[in-house]
């Protein structure tokens, strides 16, 4: 998909223990680092260590950006029904919902694309473990909105986990790659 925005406002959302956080700080590492543009990245997570509510807001653009957060996003991730139902209605009309088909059921009908994925049985059937579980759903969304290339995620994943994890992360990044190509203009 070809970037449809001056300025790309991302909010990714799930519960603690999917890596939504850590999904965010990767996309925009990769953004300043091997693409160009300027990022903030912000967070906020419920109490419990895993379970609770995670939101992270990444916005890119060519230009200084003043405010850290997302108001109105033109792409969500959606990877909780609580988050879906609680973010879907910010998200800027003509924007883009992905969700994971397995985990969200948006009900809520706001004027924007939806793009589901089975994001979390194909980790489950594919990878075996749900530790990547972030990678693919990165992956993915580099897939649909064009916000970096997926080389730069490459390189960004490189060079923040150790060298034993490299090919299972590369493994999980292009799975999502997979998983989102048919979906994508």
């Amino acid at each position: 998909m070809e970037k449809a925005y001056a300025v790309s406002r991302f909010l990714l959302s799930g519960s603690g223990g999917q890596g939504v956080i850590t999904m965010a700080i990767l996309l925009a590492e990769a953004a300043v680092k091997y693409e160009g543009l300027v990022a903030v990245q912000s967070q906020s997570y419920g109490p419990e260590a895993r379970g609770g509510a995670t939101r992270s807001d990444v916005i890119l653009s060519h230009k200084a950006i003043y405010y850290p957060k997302v108001e109105q996003p033109n792409i969500l991730v959606a990877l909780t029904d609580a988050a879906c139902a609680k973010y879907l209605p910010l998200i800027r009309p003509g924007g883009l919902c992905i969700y994971d088909t397995e985990l969200v059921h948006p009900g809520r009908k706001v004027e924007a694309q939806f793009k589901g994925l089975p994001l979390w049985g194909a980790v489950r059937e594919r990878l075996g473990s749900a530790v990547s579980y972030n990678v693919v759903v990165l992956g993915a969304l580099v897939t649909l909105t064009g916000a970096v290339r997926i080389g730069s995620i490459e390189m960004v994943l490189a060079e923040r986990f150790p060298a034993a994890h490299h090919e299972d992360n590369l493994r999980a990044l292009h799975l999502g790659v997979e998983l989102a190509e048919p979906l994508s203009d």
